[in-house]
This record gives structure tokens, C-alpha cells and sequence, in this order.
């Protein structure tokens, strides 16, 4: 649809009795190949096309979303939506954003879309290249399989406050997954990566063979003793470490008052080496966007500066709530209210590459994989479920497995220290991170 088709439903819905109103149309094309054992598996071709109607009644406010695209399509969509906000509750921080807020002029060019549309052959081609180096590497006794997927969409957002702002962006994946070893001995291994362009993903012979080697060095992975030690989570994984952080510095947590850090704005949490940044004006960045999905404008901002809290992630709804503006942070999909995320995070990195960090702390543990991790959102409390290797005077000496992490996130980011070996992981560029004394459960 174009701009005038969505200034008419705009227009009809405040004609329909909305005091105000915001449209999104998201258009999407997406082919994605698995293969497994050298041979074709599945091939998925995806189309869509879908509008999304948020109206305003008072204070009462509604969302709908649909794909029928036809006038009496929309015409349908703006009648249910305003119906259902006359019966909605009262909502006193609802509202679309102030049009001074709104980001205005031309959008900053990210390079976000890459033209070249791949067929589904060289998907193929591309997957059995990886899955190739997989089973090329000794020791790995099978494989899962490897998948690779591109994606297309268009993203147009108009309001009545006069802000209407369009983007198109692109994506590509490829992932591979190995297996070492039989029976009960059997370990997996897991490479992937994302990237706006295909022409920055890794070759497909690199994330087949890191795969099959992660598979191999799980090899005869052992479980240990309950200890306290050093943690060094690797880079590829230690943006999770950060996921809490993201959490509890969310305006609509703090706002509800279920954040552990919700007393901690403008305090120092981590140390002087600590410096968290978000910026959705990255280039080709997997998280970058000219403006939030409110329209608001949006700036690279630093979440953390030298250790010191400097800002909540904030959302028109949230800002009002808690007497702010808005950070440019607004997130939503075609239907329901918005809430917020980041953007692009980077953690600025140390002096110490991995093999330093891991001469520095002496022995301890090397976080290589987590999974169900649980928080306690209001106190910090934090644990997950780990596999890694355990070193030794600085060297790795054998893999472990069956492991849980835990500590409180408050101790825990006061004593993290980042590595140098910073790497970008989807939409995060984050370094090896070490902890120097963590509870580890074992045996």
C-alpha cells in the first residue's frame, strides 16, 4: 500500500469517532532451505502482506490487524478497531507521541537493503557447503543438518499527529549443527550467523567446521563438583549475560516497579571499564532503524557509561508514566500496544583477549553454552543452565557438562570485566566476559 491509501484509513478512522490514529502496513518475502546428509530437506517460501490500525477514543485505546487489503477490507478493520476501543478501559498514559518527538526530515541511509535476491538453488548450494564441512571435520560421527534463510520486508508507519516514515531492510542466515561421538557419548555442536547482506555472512566452510569443532571438543565432557570459581562467559554467548540488564532497565518494568534495578538510575553498577552503548543508526546493523516504531526519533545512546546507569528504555506509554520522554525505543508488530527493546548493543571491550583472561583468572570454568536460565526480576537473583570447558593454569583441561551458574546480577555486573575479543553476534557486539568468583553446581 502506499502513503495516500494509509492516509485515507488514518483519515477514516478519525472519522469514525477515533480522536487519533496510527496505521503500519508490513509487507514480507522470505526463502529458507534445510538440508541434512547432503541431500534436500525443505524449502520454505514465504509471502505476506498485513495492515495494522491502532485507534485512540479518550483515553481508551484498541489494535487490529489484517491482510485483506481491499477497501472494504480496511473499512471493516476501522469499524471493529474503534468499536473496540469505546469498550476498552481507560488507559491514563495512552497516547501517540507528541508531534515534537517525531522524527521529522530525511530518514539516515543504514544500507539495510540488499538487492540481491537469491534462488533457492544457491540456498541449497550454500547449505551443503557448510553441512560438507561439518562432516569433513574428524571425530564428528553425524550431522543435524545446516539451513540457510533470506528475508525482504517493507515497514510503513503513518499517524495523525503527521509523522509517516518508510523502511525496507533485508536478512540472511545460515546455521549448521553437528554431532560427535555415539550413544550416550554423543555431543552437539552449533554454528550460526545473521547478517543484513549476504555478502557478510561468513563462508559456509567457516561455520560448518567451527561446528563440527565444537562438537569434537565436547567430546568426554565430565561433571564436576559444586565449587566457587572464575566464570568467563565466551564472546559468542555473553551477550545473554545482558539480557537481564535490557529487562530491568525496560520503562514499562520500572514503571510496574518488577526491576531489580528500578532504585539504580544515574548509580554506578559496573566498573570504570564497563561502557554499554545502543545505537539504531548502525550500518547494515541487524537492530538498526531510522526511527523507533512509534515514529519517535531515535540517537545512539549510552545505556552505560564508565558503570554508571544513565537512562531506562523508553516507550511514548512508559515516558508518561514515569514523568520522562521517550527514547526512541518503541516496539511493536501490527497488533497490540507497543512495548520497547534496544536497538544494536556493543560492550566496549578490555585489554585482555581470551586467552588472557583465562591466564588471569587461573583456573575456573569457560562458558560455551546456556540454557534455561531463570531471574528473579525484583531481586537480581540469577542462574542458567551451562556447558564448557574447565581450565587450568590458564589452559583449557577438559569440557564439562550438566553445570548451573548462579549469583546475584547486582554482585555479578559489579565484577565483570570485558575482554577484547569483541564479536558481532546478530544485532549485539559483545566481548568474552569474566566474573571472578561465581557459584557453579555440579554433582
Amino acid at each position: 500500500m502506499n502513503e495516500e491509501q494509509l492516509a485515507e484509513v488514518v483519515s477514516s478512522a478519525l472519522a469514525a469517532g477515533a480522536d487519533a490514529a496510527e496505521v503500519v502496513y508490513a509487507e514480507r518475502q522470505a526463502l529458507s532451505v534445510t538440508v541434512r546428509l547432503g541431500a534436500l530437506e525443505e524449502v520454505e517460501r514465504e509471502e505476506s502482506r498485513d495492515l495494522g490500525v491502532r485507534v485512540f477514543v479518550g483515553k481508551r485505546h484498541a489494535s487490529v490487524s489484517g491482510s485483506d487489503m481491499s477497501a472494504a477490507g480496511r473499512r471493516k478493520l476501522i469499524e471493529r478497531v474503534v468499536a473496540m476501543a469505546r469498550l476498552a478501559a481507560e488507559d491514563p498514559y495512552a497516547g501517540l507521541p507528541s508531534a515534537d518527538r517525531l522524527a521529522r526530515g530525511e530518514s539516515p541511509d543504514l544500507d539495510l537493503f540488499d538487492p540481491a535476491e537469491p534462488t533457492a538453488e544457491a540456498l541449497e548450494a550454500r547449505a551443503l557447503a557448510a553441512e560438507d564441512a561439518v562432516r569433513a571435520v574428524p571425530k564428528v560421527s553425524n550431522s543435524n543438518g545446516a539451513s540457510t534463510t533470506w528475508s525482504s520486508g517493507t515497514w510503513r508507519l503513518l499517524n495523525s499527529e503527521g509523522f509517516s516514515g518508510l523502511h525496507r531492510g533485508t536478512s540472511s542466515s545460515l546455521t549448521a549443527s553437528a554431532i560427535a561421538g555415539e550413544g550416550a557419548a554423543m555431543e552437539q555442536g552449533y554454528e550460526g550467523r545473521a547478517m543484513r547482506w549476504q555478502e557478510d555472512l561468513p563462508a559456509p566452510e567457516a561455520i560448518g567446521a567451527e561446528a563440527g569443532r565444537r562438537a569434537v571438543a565436547s567430546l568426554g565432557a565430565r561433571k564436576i563438583a559444586s565449587t566457587t570459581a572464575p566464570v568467563i562467559f565466551e564472546n559468542r554467548l555473553a551477550g545473554a549475560l545482558l539480557s537481564p540488564l535490557i529487562g530491568a532497565i525496560s520503562g514499562p518494568a520500572v514503571a510496574r516497579g518488577v526491576s531489580f534495578l528500578k532504585d539504580k538510575l544515574g548509580q554506578k553498577i559496573f566498573s570504570d571499564a564497563v561502557t554499554l552503548i545502543d545505537d539504531p543508526h548502525r550500518r547494515r546493523g541487524l537492530g538498526s532503524a531510522p526511527w523507533d516504531d512509534e515514529g519517535v526519533g531515535n540517537e545512539s545512546r549510552k545505556l552505560i557509561d564508565a558503570g554508571v546507569l544513565t537512562t531506562w528504555l523508553l516507550n511514548s506509554s512508559s515516558a508518561r508514566q514515569l514523568g520522562l520522554e521517550s527514547t526512541g525505543h518503541a516496539s511493536r508488530g501490527l497488533a497490540g500496544p507497543p512495548g520497547v527493546s534496544p536497538s544494536n548493543l556493543k560492550l566496549s571491550p578490555g585489554e585482555d583477549d581470551l586467552a588472557e583472561l583465562m591466564k588471569a583468572a587461573g583456573q575456573g570454568l569457560l562458558v560455551t553454552a546456556m540454557f534455561g536460565p531463570s531471574l528473579n526480576s525484583n531481586t537480581g537473583d540469577w542462574s542458567v543452565g551451562c556447558q564448557g570447558q574447565w581450565f587450568e593454569n590458564g589452559e583449557i583441561a577438559y569440557p564439562v557438562t550438566e553445570i548451573t551458574v548462579a549469583g546475584n546480577l547486582l554482585d555479578i555486573f559489579a565484577r565483570l570485566v570485558p575482554g577484547a575479543d569483541l564479536m558481532q553476534r546478530g544485532a549485539s557486539e559483545v566481548p568474552s566476559i569474566l566474573v571472578d568468583a561465581l557459584a557453579i553446581a555440579g554433582r
